[in-house]
């Protein structure tokens, strides 16, 4: 018999949402195949089959939070030869029902099948290697959507009625975060204003180039060339140890507003590159994070975070530290406003920005320099280039 515990699938995870089961009691499994999503604070993640055999017996329901190390589902294993009879017997002849085939779809792929009351066994997958995309969810959807319509409008109607929100995966994981970062950290937020109007202008210009980059890219550029002035917001407090480990390389975060709320994919070793090629990953990170794809790796090792809640609007916030790292910025709305320069009023595109830190590790004076050398870079982005050389 081999137990299959949940294990460690995020940075620091501790515990884990049991979602669905991708078998049940008797199904043969292979080696690697998909056993059970598992939701945790930052993705859902599929855990796999670490040996041949038989499902034996499920030891957690669906909807529960488990810690890691819990046993979740015993295989009896050694029945290799079993299983490939049965395989080869299912697709031979057409005496069953269901096939064994190893069903390859994303975890956010099977929530929306889910959702619309799919069996998505009966799918035919069009990705690579017979991949399930979403697209074949929505297109086997519509072929059938008549006799789904009774089953929708029940669900409809039951999520209007109740006045209940479920508090579990993701958002209470957040929750357990985020207390632990207020409470651990004692924190302190310095409030900005940056004059965003050449910046703005650059990145017109570039547009009129051919080249679309973000404002967003230019801000994480900018962030990691301050960070390497001040490196002790690259930091990670060790109290066990008594040390302030700076970080050597620039990983910064992206917090994104996702569907099954707040996470944040990393943009490794910035420092290595150009503003649009950060750009072009980000776009690449914030497309998983909304689709639910994100894997360990996209989140991991994140050493500064940023969030810029520009585009949804907010003048101000006091934004909570991604635990355990040091400092968070918050970027808030651009909006055109009245500015003395040069003893003459004139029209500038203005933006406020809010930094978080962990003052047992930095003082305001140094979060007040961190942020004018930023301001500098955002304001003069002829001086960002020639740092970057």
């Amino acid at each position: 018999m081999v137990e299959v515990k949940l294990h460690d699938i995020g940075e620091g995870m501790t515990e884990g949402e049991i979602v669905s089961y991708l078998v049940k009691v008797g199904d043969p499994v292979q080696s690697d195949q998909p056993l059970v999503e598992v939701q945790t604070d930052k993705m859902t993640a599929e855990l796999p089959s670490p040996t041949t055999g038989i499902v034996k017996e499920i030891l957690v329901k669906e909807g529960t939070l488990v810690p890691v190390g819990t046993t979740i589902l015993i295989i009896e294993s050694g029945q290799t030869k079993h299983v490939q009879q049965e395989v080869t017997v299912s697709s031979n002849r057409n005496k069953v029902e269901k096939t064994n085939r190893m069903i390859l779809a994303a975890p956010y792929t099977r929530k929306i099948a889910r959702e619309l009351g799919i069996d998505i066994e009966k799918i035919n997958g069009t990705g690579p290697a017979g991949r399930i995309t979403d697209e074949d969810v929505y297109n086997y959807g519509k072929k059938a959507v008549e006799p789904m319509a009774a089953p929708i409008k029940e669900v409809i109607k039951n999520a209007v009625e109740s006045d209940e929100i479920p508090f579990k995966g993701r958002r209470k994981q957040i929750a357990s975060l985020m207390s632990k970062s207020l409470f651990t950290i004692p924190h302190v937020t310095h409030f900005e204003e940056v004059d965003m109007t050449n910046l703005l202008d650059c990145k017109q210009q570039c547009k009129e180039d051919g080249i679309n980059i973000s404002v967003a890219a230019f801000f994480i550029k900018a962030i990691q060339l301050t960070l390497m002035k001040y490196p002790i917001f690259n930091s990670v407090l060790d109290e066990d140890h008594g040390v302030i480990r700076l970080k050597k390389e620039y990983n910064i975060g992206v917090a994104v507003d996702a569907e099954d709320g707040l996470i944040v994919p990393v943009i490794r070793n910035v420092e290595q590159k150009t503003v649009k090629t950060i750009h072009d990953e980000m776009k690449i990170a914030i497309e998983k994070a909304q689709n639910n794809t994100l894997t360990k790796a996209d989140i991991s090792n994140g050493t500064f975070t940023i969030s810029n809640v520009g585009p949804l609007g907010g003048i101000g916030a006091t934004p909570i530290i991604n635990y355990p790292q040091t400092a968070l910025i918050s970027f808030h709305k651009t909006k055109k406003k009245p500015v003395v320069i040069n003893d003459e009023i004139v029209i500038r595109s203005m933006m406020n920005l809010s930094m978080s830190f962990d003052h047992r590790v930095a003082d305001g004076a140094t979060a007040v320099r961190f942020t004018n050398e930023f301001v500098q870079l955002i304001e003069n982005p002829t001086r960002m280039l020639l740092e970057m050389t």
